[in-house]
């Protein structure tokens, strides 16, 4: 059954709460216009509305049908440097591992996405370490995928403004041993900035963020891969998501021992790279006012601190 347009193009309270809490008058604004964007992409790509859209933190996302009768997504958010570099992946991806791209406005950075399985994700299986595995091997395949050249952002220069900031940040930390855990990370970055890796990373391949095919839908892979922050950089600073996401400390060292040998990674510089990450948690933490390191990020950073 399908619904009117109004009923579609509703924002959700949560939705607009974020961007006016983090983008202040500029988030504002964009929620103002949010129904008319919609509106001009429903038109643009002749898409009619089939049923409520849907949320995550910044974007709004509309079930639609296309001229041909075929399922799709509609994606809206705002202008950004993040969303920009979200379609390039996907497009370089093509739908291996990943969401098929099907309409992209570079004005808006709306997108058409091919419709998946909403209700069937990796944190819907039951097993935690099944769904570690099958994770992996989802992330084999996605950085096989040449970086496309237009991709600005990467590692090296994403590791040297962390390192930056520690200095300035670690005063916020309120205990001693977090403060030298953070120091401890931002060390294990420092030896590794110089060589910060040049494959296509996800940035967020969490297991909420894989998705089935619909049964009926393209069956070409059991998962893919959806809402890539995509840079250019080493593997390993692309697995603390799958550590810190369904967290078990007592299966911390299993999934990253199932991780550097699935992957074929070097030990050594997935743990740095690991840590690294933990340091860019930390740091958004204090940027957002918090004085401690969350429990996660601190046993896992413990972890492979005192593995060898």
């Amino acid at each position: 059954m399908t619904g009117r347009r109004s009923d579609m193009i509703t924002v959700p309270p949560e939705l607009a709460g974020y961007h006016v809490r983090f983008n202040g008058e500029a988030g504002g604004a964009w929620i103002e216009a949010l129904p008319a964007l919609a509106e001009r992409m429903l038109d643009a790509w002749e898409l009619r509305p089939t049923g409520p859209g849907w949320h995550g933190m910044a974007a709004l996302v509309l079930p639609v049908l296309r001229a041909d009768g075929g399922r799709a997504a509609l994606k809206l958010q705002p202008h950004e440097e993040e969303n920009e570099a979200e379609p390039l992946a996907l497009r370089a991806h093509d739908g291996r591992g990943a969401v098929r791209l099907l309409e992209f406005d570079p004005g808006t950075c709306s997108m058409l996405l091919e419709w998946l399985d909403a209700e069937r994700s990796l944190n819907d299986v039951p097993d935690s370490f099944e769904a570690a595995e099958l994770l992996t091997g989802l992330m084999a395949r996605l950085v096989t995928t040449p970086p496309p050249p237009e991709l600005r952002r990467n590692l090296g220069d994403i590791a040297s403004a962390m390192l930056a900031q520690v200095p300035g940040a670690l005063p916020s930390l309120a205990r001693d041993d977090q403060r030298r855990l953070l120091a401890d990370c931002a060390a294990a970055t420092r030896e590794l900035v110089g060589e910060p890796g040049d494959r296509l990373l996800h940035w967020d391949l969490h297991y909420e963020n894989v998705l089935a095919p619909l049964p009926d839908g393209d069956r070409r892979e059991p998962w893919l891969a959806i809402d890539p922050k995509p840079l250019v950089g080493d593997v390993g600073f692309d697995l603390l998501p799958a550590l810190d996401n369904r967290f078990d400390p007592a299966e911390t060292l299993r999934r990253f021992d199932l991780m550097t040998e699935v992957l074929a990674l070097d030990r050594a510089r997935a743990k740095g790279w690991t840590l690294a990450r933990v340091l860019q948690n930390g740091l958004w933490a204090i940027e957002d006012g918090l004085t401690e390191i969350t429990p996660d990020q601190v046993s896992i950073a413990e972890t492979l601190l005192t593995h060898r």
